[in-house]
């Protein structure tokens, strides 16, 4: 997945008003306003009300299921031709905030904004996304992330995620 690629999809997705939030190693990129290491994919949240015109539009723009264990109506991956591959992250909230369906996104999370390749993006916030990394074990490309958000954002690194 490249940034090109990446941007070319949000924009599209704005043109047709499904609103989405990135998530992941892009979000971390989009935080701290550069890439900081490759992708294999792109992690989007999408609520639950836009998820059919997510699924749609990817469908029709050539994106297919990809197998993957685990995967649900709320969590799953396709991917194109061209390599590009988007883990969708389906969510609801009810009228007081509280995650009601799929990925439990708390309320608040999804209040980022950040920017890649020039464009502004909205994401997980930064708080939210330090919190989602350090809560499992890292692989390297977590404790990557870790050190981009911390060194951004003043977050204190716990140990169990210092290189």
């Amino acid at each position: 997945m490249d940034v090109n690629g990446l941007i070319s999809l949000y924009r599209a997705l704005g043109e047709l008003l499904i609103p989405v939030w990135i998530d992941g190693g892009w979000c971390v990129d989009a935080l701290v306003g550069r890439q900081t290491r490759s992708h294999d994919d792109l992690d989007l949240a999408v609520d639950r009300d836009h998820a059919e015109q997510l699924r749609s539009h990817l469908s029709e723009s050539g994106f297919m299921p990809r197998n993957r264990p685990g995967s649900t109506d709320w969590i799953y991956v396709v991917a194109n031709d061209a390599g590009m591959e988007v883990d969708v992250h389906v969510f609801a909230y009810d009228d007081a905030g509280r995650n009601v369906y799929g990925v439990e996104y708390p309320h608040g999370a999804l209040t980022g904004t950040g920017q890649l390749a020039g464009h502004v993006v909205n994401c997980v916030s930064a708080e939210w996304m330090f919190r989602f990394k350090t809560s499992y074990e890292p692989k390297p490309k977590d404790l990557a992330d870790v050190a981009a958000l911390a060194g951004a954002f003043g977050f204190e690194i716990p140990d169990s995620h210092r290189r």
